[in-house]
């Protein structure tokens, strides 16, 4: 049968950046109303890394900067990740109470989109296929499939978070995994013409040698601790699994997640459940579990399978980053005892003879491969296999302990440790936001644009 494909765009926009992004040593004059917003404000931006002079200062620059801009109306889009719920239910109303600016903050998930879609179409939401699920800080461009529909009722769709950009007509339902890539196209702020000698000079390294594949820092969370979770699971270590999902708090959390966390430490169960904010539906289920019998295992099962299977995904991604940054120097090298992956098919074979091998590296025809642990992952043996093992053995766990974790069963797998760009361009350019350089590429599914940021811009704001 026929079918028709769709393709999405949702912009995401961050207000919260907007408070840290202003610094002036102008002083700025005032009213009572807005200096009364200003301290409310102050004191629920705690702990800062300005002292509430500076953090006084810089928001009286802002509302005056927003004075010919009061009263009006801006809309801005973002996905239900953390960071966002509280950009939602937090900063969207500090920006309208110092700035006078209105700030219409909705959230949206891909699930969203996919219902919305359906619903105008009357079809049910799992009609509509999908590849792949896109960055939630960008504006990006999804490819749908969607059978027996009428191409001018698809077309008359009209969502203001949503746009369609195409149709035609194809013969296979998208679905999970049915992802030939992704294309990325970035602008590096506050470089330019002049900084394109070293840019460029990355770039030839990394064309020539393949860019390393790590997981990106986003897999970690925004807490960074979703591998600690995963391997508490791993371990089943229950106590410490719970202990990090609901307690620990960081300076970086938000103001009611600190509290939450602050509260749970300190067994006062209540008021925990009561700073957690409703979207955090797994922290709150879990609390909720603890509170009947202070039992961990109740909370570990009231926590969402789909999260539980992500943590191990994350602990399987820190331990893949750790062979792969013992292995970096190296990085477009094949050694005997290598699990070889060939680029045009993906196939695994072991390295027996790597000065035979060697010269298809350099062509980036192969890889060297690193793990994906799970019960049924193949290790490699000789120096790379060493490596792998030492792992394992520095979190003193073996690949068995992967076959129960819980109700999964994580059978591992191997990726490459490098991954090629593909159709790379680099050049200078300038806007009315100043110098850029741009830079855009094609890669495999699963890579990560952030990693080949983090190579050219040599720190890790990239991640």
């Amino acid at each position: 049968m026929k079918k028709m494909m769709l393709s999405v765009g949702v912009c995401f926009i961050i207000l919260g950046l907007a408070f840290a992004c202003f610094l002036s040593p102008v002083e700025a004059a005032v009213d009572k109303k807005t200096a009364a917003a200003i301290e409310k404000w102050i004191n629920e931006f705690q702990p800062s890394a300005f002292n509430k002079e500076e953090q006084r200062k810089e928001l009286e620059w802002f509302a005056e900067a927003a004075k010919p801009y009061r009263g009006m109306t801006i809309t801005s889009c973002s996905e239900t990740i953390a960071p966002h719920v509280y950009e939602y239910e937090v900063l969207s109303k500090a920006f309208a109470e110092i700035t006078g600016i209105n700030a219409k903050h909705d959230l949206i998930t891909e699930g969203d989109v996919v219902d919305r879609i359906a619903r105008h179409m009357g079809v049910r939401p799992r009609e509509i296929g999908v590849a792949g699920l896109k960055d939630a800080h960008a504006l990006t461009t999804q490819i749908m499939s969607l059978e027996h529909v009428d191409p001018e009722k698809l077309q008359a769709f009209s969502d203001p978070q949503i746009k369609i950009d195409w149709t035609s007509r194809h013969t296979n339902k998208l679905k999970l995994g049915h992802l030939a890539g992704n294309k990325f196209t970035m602008l590096i702020r506050g470089v330019g013409a002049a900084d394109m000698p070293v840019a460029e000079a990355i770039m030839d390294v990394l064309i020539r040698r393949g860019a390393p594949n790590y997981f990106g820092h986003q897999r970690f969370g925004a807490r960074g601790d979703t591998d600690a979770l995963g391997a508490a699971l791993v371990r089943k270590d229950l106590d410490e699994f719970v202990a990090t999902l609901l307690g620990r708090a960081q300076p970086t959390d938000p103001p009611d997640c600190r509290a939450a966390r602050d509260a749970f430490d300190s067994d006062f169960l209540q008021r925990a459940m009561n700073r957690w904010p409703r979207a955090y539906s797994n922290e709150r289920r879990a609390l909720a579990a603890y509170r009947k019998r202070h039992r961990t295992g109740p909370a570990v099962a009231a926590v969402d399978k789909r999260m539980k299977r992500f943590y191990v995904s994350a602990f399987q991604s820190a331990m893949f980053n750790e062979v792969l940054e013992k292995r970096i120097e190296t990085l477009d090298q094949v050694m005997v005892g290598d699990l070889a992956q060939k680029s045009e098919n993906n196939a695994i074979f072991p390295v027996e003879d790597a000065d035979l091998e060697q010269p298809r590296a350099e062509r980036l025809e192969i890889s060297a491969t690193g793990p994906i642990f799970g019960y049924r992952c193949n290790l490699a043996t000789g120096q790379p296999g060493q490596i792998e093992q030492q792992a394992l053995a520095s979190r003193e766990i073996e690949l068995e302990d992967f076959r129960h974790v819980g109700q999964l069963k994580v059978k591992g797998t191997r990726r490459a440790l490098r991954f090629q760009l593909q159709s790379p361009e680099i050049s200078p350019g300038q806007d009315a936001n100043g110098d850029f350089i741009k830079l855009s590429f094609s890669a495999k599914p699963g890579c990560y644009a952030t990693v080949v940021l983090r190579e050219i811009m040599k720190n890790d704001e990239a991640f």
